[in-house]
């Protein structure tokens, strides 16, 4: 047993969120083919454990672990935090893929719009073949997910992380999560800020994008009106990354659009498969300790915010 804890300290565990299917599913899959130890979670249970048998039966089932995650509730990420520590003692990677996109999808007129675009489709292209409804429940619940969710799990895991010899954290985020795609002049300067934004302006944009939408102001206020709450999600993650970054200069801590995927929230439309986003987040992952931190890439590529 002695050499089993041994060899469990000197592995190196990774926590994937969101890790049921897409993007998450296919980087469970690379990460553990590569010798990791990875705790593949998910908010559904069924479906996390249907995902952790289909790899079990690929011939990982040496290097995968499942565990039920929901992001939103505390005591969920405490319960992972818990098993975490008493299984492995440490944790080396934590990447943060869960997300939803915070509006409903009409298929077929978003797949039109896509084809047209050949990319995802702009806020013109949105609007002319109205692809997405969107509410205020909706936007709430993935500001949520996709920023508060990710927030939470850093926070709760920095201890196992600084017990790691090379602690890397990384932000699934978007394209869509650019400075350019918000009109908002003041919430472009507070997010740009890479050396003094704080977590607390990055929460009052946050709290003034909530109630301008609230208002049904968004357009008034210079929201973007297509995709608003993703949007700002992403370009919320991008900005708490540089604060990470600044916070814990030991760990590398990078955010990435891995690309057009075809996925769940892209209708299967896209220009690459999960795993080809996903060998783009594991690069992330598993940057050598001289790597770079602090910086938001589009696929393999150090972007602007």
């Amino acid at each position: 047993m002695a050499e089993a804890s041994t060899f469990l300290a000197a592995k190196r565990v990774a926590v994937v969120t969101g890790a049921n299917k897409g993007i998450g599913f296919e980087l469970c899959r690379n990460l553990a083919s590569k010798g990791i130890m990875v705790v593949l979670t998910s908010r559904d249970e069924k479906r996390g454990l249907e995902a952790f048998a289909k790899l079990k039966d690929s011939g990982l089932s040496h290097h995968l672990v499942f565990h039920q995650l929901d992001v939103t509730v505390p005591s969920s990420i405490a319960s992972l935090v818990d098993y975490v520590k008493s299984k492995f003692g440490k944790l080396d990677v934590l990447v943060n893929n869960a997300g939803i996109f915070g509006a409903i999808l009409h298929q077929q007129a978003f797949v039109k719009a896509t084809e047209l675009a050949g990319y995802f489709p702009s806020e013109e292209q949105a609007s002319e073949y109205e692809i997405a409804t969107q509410t205020f429940e909706l936007a709430e619940e993935c500001l949520e997910t996709n920023y508060y969710g990710a927030k939470r799990m850093v926070e709760a895991f920095v201890p196992l992380l600084h017990l790691s010899d090379s602690p890397r954290i990384v932000n699934v985020s978007s394209i869509m999560g650019l400075l350019k795609n918000i009109p908002s002049q003041w919430a472009k300067e507070v997010l740009s800020d890479a050396e003094s934004v704080t977590e607390e302006q990055v929460d009052e944009v946050l709290k003034q994008f909530l109630k301008d939408f609230k208002e049904g102001s968004l357009k008034d206020q210079g929201w973007p009106i297509y995709f608003s709450a993703y949007t700002l999600s992403k370009a919320a993650m991008n900005a708490y990354t540089r604060i990470v970054a600044n916070k814990y200069p030991s760990f590398l801590v990078n955010s990435i659009g891995p690309g057009f995927v075809k996925t769940d929230i892209t209708c299967n439309t896209g220009a690459l498969t999960a795993a080809e986003g996903a060998e783009n987040v594991a690069r992330l992952a598993l940057l050598p300790n001289d790597g770079p931190s602090g910086h938001f890439f589009l696929r393999k590529e150090v972007s602007s915010f």
